[in-house]
């Protein structure tokens, strides 16, 4: 008769200490984007890095993107920042100046409204919806379909092939359009203060011209070129890592937009106040 071997004893509390080692879910939470930001960090240095150490061979992608850019984004850049400038700003400020009885001093109004704030935004969600959903898609395509894979098999850089081209396009033509936002945007406040409110055409732009300086074209340029290098390796970092097939390119372009938007959310807040900070006289109105 064959005696069963004993049964290995039981250590109480064995579950629970591994239960209590598991990471919460929220520290994974919490992980995630620390991480990916970290990496998307990585990802511009590598971008500057290579085109730096050799700035030839990419320049006609580039001028190619930027053409891109520039006819796909340049309409409703100009339908929205006309708009908006109309409505916002221009009929709600200048009701309120109306009261007063002084309309065309909406023209100084519009050096905080549109050269400072709202057409770098507007420029930078125009660009960020229009180029940077179509460059996350283009790449997480290509990454399903496995041909950044045969690039880096073949010994092409992707990186320099495909991005770099793309991080500097953006960034460039996203800056350069920044000047027909504030241009458009100015134009939405003169049609409502001039042709509704009833505004002197002439008395608005001395109001204008007379509180605009250069800092204020120069800030609003500088601010809205690095939106554009935010959404650039923003968009080109969630294409390169798309994973999920079809659904997965679909999820990446979400991602990438909402991203982006934040990033332009705060990197905003905080240009704004070091350039509010730095040069008080630009918040007193001649």
């Amino acid at each position: 008769m064959s005696v069963p071997a004993a049964a290995a004893p039981s250590v109480p509390g064995t579950r629970r200490r591994v239960r209590r080692n598991k990471a919460p879910k929220w520290v994974g939470a919490v992980r995630r984007p620390l991480q990916q930001g970290g990496e998307m960090v990585q990802l511009a240095g590598q971008v500057f890095g290579s085109a730096i150490r050799h700035p030839v061979g990419y320049w006609g992608a580039v001028r190619d993107q930027m053409f891109d850019i520039l006819k796909l984004c340049w309409i409703p850049m100009m339908v929205s920042c006309t708009a908006f400038g109309f409505g916002a700003p221009g009929l709600q400020g200048g009701n309120l100046f109306l009261l007063f009885g002084i309309p065309e001093r909406l023209g100084s109004f519009f050096i905080m409204a549109s050269v400072r704030e709202f057409a770098p935004w507007i420029n930078a969600m125009v660009v960020a919806g229009v180029m940077g959903t179509a460059m996350t898609a283009d790449l997480g395509a290509r990454r399903i379909r496995e041909e950044i894979d045969a690039m880096e098999v073949l010994g092409v850089d992707p990186i320099r092939t495909l991005i770099v081209p793309r991080v500097l396009a953006i960034t460039l033509m996203t800056g350069l359009l920044d000047l027909v936002a504030l241009a458009f945007g100015v134009l939405g406040g003169y049609l409502a203060s001039v042709w509704v409110l009833g505004a002197n055409s002439g008395a608005f732009f001395e109001n204008f011209f007379a509180n605009a300086t250069v800092t204020d074209v120069w800030a609003s340029v500088a601010k809205t070129t690095i939106f554009g290098l935010l959404i650039g390796v923003v968009c080109c970092y969630k294409g390169l890592h798309t994973q999920g097939g079809p659904i997965g390119v679909g999820r990446a372009v979400n991602q990438a937009v909402v991203i982006s938007f934040a990033a332009i959310w705060i990197f905003n807040y905080v240009f704004t106040t070091i350039l509010l900070g730095l040069n008080p006289d630009m918040q007193v109105f001649k």
